[in-house]
């Protein structure tokens, strides 16, 4: 049973949902125990539906389950088992009106020793986390005795398994913000950073160094996935220690918003991998590809990756991603300040015949191996949904995850592209009439093959430049209507449609001419 959420203002729910808080984040909502028959829908007509927007919501008793995320703190025991209506009302909770609409952005980067080039060691991050604390007042994160992270307001730094560091940035209004704040950033970082020999790569995959040659952070969460990679497919742990991202967070007003916003989102995502290529470099030579960390997806573990097609079917909704995501396998439950290995297992029971009904078990029933007769939180489906890694994730809010990291310059283009075609009326519109018709194995062929061909990959009469030169323009057009001058922040992306070269071909011209064939300098060219 759908809780369908009228386009408008804001998102309203049954009267029996109550609101929670979710320590500074956006409330969400719990249910009250009731009939499925008690629930009320709207309609756009309805003056007197029986519902209340969110905003006027009071309190549950202290009997509320709280979610945490990072999970820095043991969940809250449940007392009642969740129901779907539960954690479909959770997605539908990151409703926003448009002026609350924010830009949260999100950057990882590899340190190296400027000397040798190596990866950096945890004991360098742990020096470089510290430093960064006492000099600019940033609260460390500790798992254990090992400081993992650092948390300034609604910023905060943290570590990838590998080591890469990662700037999760505070949700910001404007494209502006978001840029001071990547320099801002940056500057901290570098301040430190430089006084220890230790430099940072903007680029989407380790260039030089091997698997072996990656040093394994100490947290609980990365080594249940390592352990559980090599099962699932054959380059999970590529993904894990070799790879960067930078990502854009959207918000949206209702589910008819988040739908039409995810459809877009997944059909440009393609494109967005292809303007920003930057990986072309494995173990010191080209590996092939113009994106090896968008290729690195393909293989890494197709539970829970790939373009996800339900999006795009009449019935998609919160409750259809809610039954995606409980028949994703789990990978662990963060119970007594440690991570309890849950690989393999989920939620319910799978309703998919690709998953083995004697392995996933109903955690929904208390029914989990690993934590026999105990019943999940929101806070256990909050950290759930992290372990999903789709090309555009629903948590509440939307991720666009298809870039690779790259240079400063570039860790502000790519918020400006998203902000551009989706928080534009007039330009979400045009996108979505753009891909009405592109079929779903066109869609598919595009995630395929754009790692490898970029904008020279063939799409139909023409090649993907050409879409790629209507969608920059869309983007911009979308810049101007925002009205605060955000338009030149897509100068890096505008370069690269118009030569029809990305970023990962100007490196490999180097590689084969100017570089004689060395990897070793484009940790001078890409130096943050």
């Amino acid at each position: 049973m759908a809780l369908f959420l009228q386009a408008g203002p804001s998102c309203t729910l049954p009267r029996d949902f109550v609101q929670c808080k979710a320590g500074q984040g956006a409330p969400f909502v719990v249910p009250k125990s009731r009939e499925p028959s008690d629930l009320r829908f709207s309609s756009p007509s309805s003056k007197n539906s029986g519902l209340l927007r969110l905003d006027t919501l009071t309190k549950r008793s202290r009997s509320a389950i709280v979610a945490a995320s990072p999970p820095t703190e043991d969940a809250v025991v449940a007392a009642e088992p969740l129901t779907k209506e539960d954690l479909v009302g959770y997605l539908a909770s990151g409703c926003k009106t448009k002026e609350n609409w924010r830009i949260g952005t999100e950057h990882e980067k590899f340190g190296f020793d400027i000397g040798s080039l190596r990866p950096m060691r945890y004991e360098q991050i742990a020096d470089l986390l510290n430093s960064i604390a006492e000099r600019f007042d940033w609260e460390k994160i500790m798992e254990g005795e090992y400081i993992i992270g650092l948390k300034q307001g609604k910023q905060s730094i943290s570590l990838e398994p590998g080591g890469q560091f990662e700037l999760s940035g505070a949700p910001v209004e404007t494209l502006h913000q978001t840029c001071a704040e990547v320099n801002s950033h940056l500057y901290q970082v570098k301040a430190v950073a430089e006084e220890m020999g230790i430099g940072f790569l903007g680029i989407g995959f380790q260039p030089k160094w091997g698997i072996k040659d990656i040093p394994i952070m100490p947290k609980g969460r990365y080594d249940i996935m390592r352990n559980y990679m090599p099962k699932v497919g054959t380059l999970g742990l590529d993904m894990m220690f070799r790879t960067c991202t930078v990502q854009v967070n959207l918000d949206f007003s209702s589910e008819a918003d988040m739908i039409r916003k995810f459809r877009a989102g997944l059909a440009m995502q393609p494109i967005a991998t292809a303007l920003f290529a930057n990986s072309p470099f494995t173990e010191g030579k080209p590996n092939g590809y113009l994106s090896m960390r968008s290729h690195v997806w393909i293989d890494t573990d197709n539970n829970r990756t790939g373009m996800l097609p339900f999006v795009f079917d009449n019935s998609f909704g919160f409750e259809q991603y809610v039954d995606y995501a409980l028949d994703v396998p789990m990978y662990f439950v963060y119970r007594n300040k440690r991570y309890v290995d849950c690989t393999g297992m989920s939620f319910r029971v799978p309703i998919y015949p690709y998953y083995s009904s004697k392995v996933l078990q109903d955690f929904l029933a208390g029914k989990l191996p690993s934590l026999p007769g105990e019943l999940p939180t929101l806070n256990d489906w909050e950290n759930h949904l992290t372990t999903i890694f789709p090309e555009v994730r629903l948590k509440r809010y939307l991720e666009m995850r298809g870039a690779d990291g790259g240079p400063w310059r570039r860790l502000c283009a790519l918020p400006a592209f998203w902000v551009g075609l989706l928080y534009d009326e007039v330009s979400l519109q045009n996108v979505l009439d753009m891909v009405a018709d592109w079929t779903p194995a066109e869609r598919q062929m595009l995630r395929d093959k754009v790692p490898r061909m970029g904008l020279k990959t063939p799409f139909r009469d023409g090649f993907l430049k050409h879409v790629a030169q209507d969608v920059v323009d869309l983007a911009k057009d979308g810049l101007e209507r925002r009205g605060f001058k955000e338009v030149g922040f897509l100068n890096e992306v505008a370069e690269v449609v118009r030569t029809g070269v990305t970023p990962a071909e100007k490196l490999l011209d180097l590689y084969n001419g100017k570089w004689g064939q060395s990897v070793d300098p484009v940790f001078e060219e890409l130096l943050y």
